[in-house]
Formats: structure tokens, C-alpha cells, sequence
């Protein structure tokens, strides 16, 4: 059934349930002059895996009966959920396998293994069916969805709690897209105790189905095309999705892949933070302009890149 709202109860009851794992993450001013407002950056590339997805893992394991944690975990994930689902896998003792798609990164998939996951790799294709459906052929025990569970969601939400306490006088949030399970649960939150606060998601061009969506007023594909921002975009918006990220969100704003290289540098010049393309393509959302408001914070939603990557975007070039 296609979620409607998230309570803010439920994000204020998460909060209080994952405060023994994900942190609370710090706000900070991007050090930058020429900005076309005051930019501030929500860490979350400084949770304990390099991004949010900690919170949201947390609080649906947290929430999950014995009976259905009996035979463990399985999740499908570019890599972050992964991270966070495993990680609070091994917290609890139980096994975690993880469906990858065959572009994600080798710092996420060590990461996985790391944490002690099980990874089962396939097409992106058959990744992406995984997430509309919430099945996957012989796979057993609870299955923890990267985006579209509500439990994930309010997990998510206790960012925009944080942020409404550090900044009280916000303007607007970017926060990065790729399912909605972030910028539904940030806005779910921010909106029921802010209403003019305006939450935008933040998509790339090569994998930007929401912006299309939200103009035609109805959830529309789009071809997708892998790159180093791998994780955020897909080929389309799911449509158990739709109804809560069409009524939360105030847009989409899009931007190039040497827009996020760019912000991605940026970030570590200025400010030595390492971001992950996701992470820093709400900076390059900002930096634009594309933000209503005089005070624009910016999800920096993860921090797990390959090195070489890191090297290539900080020799001008677009990996």
C-alpha cells in the first residue's frame, strides 16, 4: 500500500530508539564567499558507516519482532543501506545478505564485507525490480527496503528534527533523491513543525526521473545512465513512492556531473570533507542558486567513494 504521511511521532520515537548508534551529526557553514546564499552542510558522511542510512536500518531492525529477525536480514542496496542494514546485523548477531547491483563501488562492496554481509551481485535491472516488487527468487528472512519502508522513513526523518534545533531559521533543505525514503522522511518531519520551511530533492542529470514526474504530475521514466554518483537516480520514481514525495516536496532540482565534481572538490578544499557524488550533489544545488531562501542547508548524505575517484575530481577531472 503506497504510503500517505509519516507521523512526526513516529520520527520523534525513532530518535529516541536509534540514539545508541547513529550520532548526531553536526551543522556546519561551507566555507565559501562567492555563494549565492548562506550554505550549510548536514554531515552525514560522519556516521559510523559514512552516511545516513545507519538511522533508517536502525530503527526498522529496532522495531522487527525475534520471530522475524529468526533467519536475518536481506536488503538491496547500492551500498549505504547495505552498510547500515549489516552493520546493525552484526549489532544484533544475526546474518545479513545484501543484493547489489554490478555498477556499485568497490568501497561499498568491501565495506559490505567488512561489516560482515553476504553479497549477491546482479543487473542493475534486476536490482531495480527487487525495489518495485520487495521480492528477490530464494532469499529468506526480513527484508529491510532501502526506500519505501515507513519505519526506514521516520528513521530518516530524525535528520530533519536536527536540523530545525541547530537552525531554527532555515529557509530551505536540499537533500539528495533517490528513492524519496531521505527527502519524504526530512520533510515529513521539518513540515509538521515548520510549514515555510521549503524541502527540494536534488537529483543528477543521467538518472533525474522526479523532476519529470513532479512536472507532468504523474510518476514518468526515464533512461537511466550509471555514473560516479551512484547513490542517488534510477530510470523511474517508484509508485509506492509518489504519493508521499508529490505532496511533501517543494521540486527537484537537477544538476550536472561537473556540477558534483565541482561541489564534490569543493568540499574538500574548503571545508575537508569528503563526500560521495550523492552527498555532494545537494552543495552543487546550492551553489547554483537553485534553492529558494537565505539560509539553504544541504544533506551531505554519504562519504563512501573510491580513491581513485576522489583523485580523478581532484584533478579537474569528471570520473
Amino acid at each position: 500500500m503506497p504510503l500517505k504521511s509519516i507521523p512526526l511521532a513516529s520520527i520523534q520515537s525513532a530518535r529516541e530508539r536509534i540514539a545508541g548508534s547513529a550520532i548526531r551529526t553536526p551543522l556546519v557553514r561551507l566555507n565559501v564567499d562567492d555563494a549565492p546564499a548562506e550554505i550549510y552542510l548536514k554531515l552525514e558522511n560522519l556516521q559510523p558507516i559514512g552516511s545516513f542510512k545507519l538511522r533508517g536500518a536502525g530503527n526498522a531492525m529496532a522495531l522487527a519482532s525475534q520471530e522475524q529477525l529468526a533467519k536475518g536480514v536481506w536488503t538491496a542496496s547500492a551500498g549505504n543501506m547495505a552498510q547500515g542494514v549489516a552493520w546493525n546485523a552484526r549489532r544484533l548477531g544475526i546474518p545479513c545478505t545484501v543484493v547489489v547491483p554490478d555498477h556499485a563501488p568497490e568501497a561499498k562492496l568491501a565495506a559490505i564485507t567488512r561489516l560482515g554481509g553476504q553479497i549477491i551481485k546482479v543487473s542493475f535491472d534486476d536490482w531495480w525490480q527487487i525495489i518495485v516488487t520487495h521480492k528477490f527468487d530464494g532469499m529468506e528472512g526480513l527484508f529491510v527496503h532501502p526506500v519505501s519502508d515507513a519505519n526506514v522513513i521516520a528513521g530518516n526523518g530524525t535528520i530533519g528534527l536536527e536540523i530545525l534545533e541547530a537552525l531554527p531559521d532555515v529557509d530551505a533543505i536540499i537533500v539528495p533523491y533517490g528513492g524519496g525514503g531521505l527527502s519524504s522522511g526530512i520533510a515529513s518531519a521539518v513540515k509538521a513543525l515548520k510549514t515555510t520551511v521549503k524541502v527540494y530533492a536534488c537529483e543528477v542529470e543521467t538518472a533525474a526521473p522526479l523532476a519529470p514526474s513532479l512536472a507532468a504530475g504523474s510518476p514518468q521514466s526515464i533512461e537511466y545512465k550509471p555514473s560516479f554518483v551512484d547513490g542517488i537516480g534510477s530510470g523511474s520514481v517508484l509508485a509506492d513512492m509518489w504519493p508521499l514525495v508529490s505532496r511533501l516536496l517543494d521540486g527537484s532540482l537537477v544538476v550536472s556531473l561537473t556540477e558534483v565534481a565541482s561541489a564534490l572538490r569543493l568540499l574538500i578544499e574548503r571545508n575537508r570533507v569528503v563526500a560521495e557524488g550523492a552527498g555532494a550533489a545537494s552543495v552543487a544545488a546550492a551553489r547554483q542558486g537553485k534553492a529558494e531562501g537565505r539560509k539553504v542547508v544541504a544533506v551531505v548524505s554519504g562519504g563512501n567513494i573510491d580513491s581513485a575517484k576522489v583523485a580523478k575530481i581532484l584533478k579537474g577531472e569528471v570520473p
